[in-house]
């Protein structure tokens, strides 16, 4: 989409200097002073931003440095939990079929997210007791109007702060790659909290403690992976529509937050209601709850990169494009 520009810009056939008439360009010293401050500003904020998230993490993380301290073998613990979740943002690494994303983009954004969880936490715990104090609808209200959009923007954010920026994000299903490791990363820190503080606290064994909250961890990390992942696609999407860029971030933090909210608030229900009207357990009916609310969430995410994929494939065909050789399929091949 071409610039927009001024009516006395367009009307010029670049016959006179427009220099703060419908353009500008730096020239006096006022005006490279004014860059500066632009600079500072912007940057500055950044460096602060990063370095209270950066604060915050080391904080929350001192419970579990400490606990690695008394016994190493948590952070084995730590490792497996995220495995799952390790190996979904991979498989959609896999999918992107343009081209391989730098892996210094994508190890930043991992940490981006680690930083930025920390202030999902601070508002989680915060406005947390205020909302669930409300009877019946409480919990639900939270899940819902704080956990599930607050934990997904501040993904995504870990996503639009950089990579975002790079000439490498060049197709819109780059947008899914990071936010899959956006998810990664931020289910690495929460599990590690959620261990750390179960073990801290537990009247079992360490060792047993650790196993039962890493396995319940290790099933959650993948539904962080697959919600920001969707909301990054359509974060693609926005940077290559931008005169529709607003409602494409919105509506794709919309459905990842909605389905965020809506696993929150039906775990804690529905393998229940199942364990009481089957003859199953509990953790059975757990287990098979999460791992079935994922796959219907992460068709949806599927289809979507599944049919990006196609196209792009069609669309070369159509040119004329050769085949690029480090690509893999996932798809069936056309017949």
């Amino acid at each position: 989409m071409d610039q927009r520009r001024d009516l006395v810009e367009r009307a010029d056939e670049q016959s006179r200097d427009l220099q703060e008439v419908s353009t500008w360009e730096p020239r006096t010293v006022v005006d490279r002073l004014a860059c500066v401050i632009y600079d500072a500003i912007n940057y500055g904020l950044q460096t602060i931003v990063l370095a209270v998230a950066l604060g915050i993490t080391l904080l929350l993380l001192v419970q579990p440095a400490v606990l690695v301290l008394e016994d190493p073998s948590l952070s084995l613990f730590f490792g497996l939990s995220v495995v799952p979740a390790a190996l979904l943002a991979g498989f959609i690494w896999y999918t992107d079929i343009t081209s391989s994303e730098p892996l210094s983009l994508l190890v930043a954004t991992f940490v981006l997210a680690v930083l930025f969880a920390t202030f999902a936490a601070v508002v989680n715990s915060t406005v947390g007791p205020v909302l669930q104090a409300i009877p019946v609808i409480g919990t639900v209200l939270f899940f819902y109007l704080i956990v599930g959009p607050v934990e997904e923007a501040v993904k995504l954010l870990a996503v639009r702060v950089f990579a975002y920026r790079s000439d490498t994000f060049d197709a819109v299903i780059d947008g899914a790659v990071y936010g899959a490791i956006a998810g990664l990363g931020f289910a690495a820190i929460e599990n590690a909290i959620y261990i750390a503080s179960t073990v801290a606290t537990a009247e079992v064994g360490t060792i047993t403690a650790a196993t039962g909250i890493a396995t319940v961890r290790a099933l959650v990390g993948p539904g962080h992976v697959i919600y920001s992942a969707i909301a990054g696609y359509y974060l693609g999407l926005a940077k290559f529509n931008p005169e529709h860029a607003g409602p494409l971030v919105a509506k794709g933090l919309l459905i990842a937050a909605f389905v965020h909210a809506t696993y929150n608030t039906t775990v804690g229900i529905v393998p229940g209601l199942v364990a009481e009207t089957y003859a199953v357990s509990f953790e059975l009916a757990f287990v098979g709850y999460v791992i079935l609310f994922d796959l219907v969430v992460g068709y949806y995410l599927y289809r979507k990169i599944a049919r990006y994929r196609r196209t792009y494939r069609a669309v070369r065909e159509d040119t004329g494009a050769p085949p690029n050789p480090e690509l893999t399929e996932f798809d069936p091949p056309r017949r």
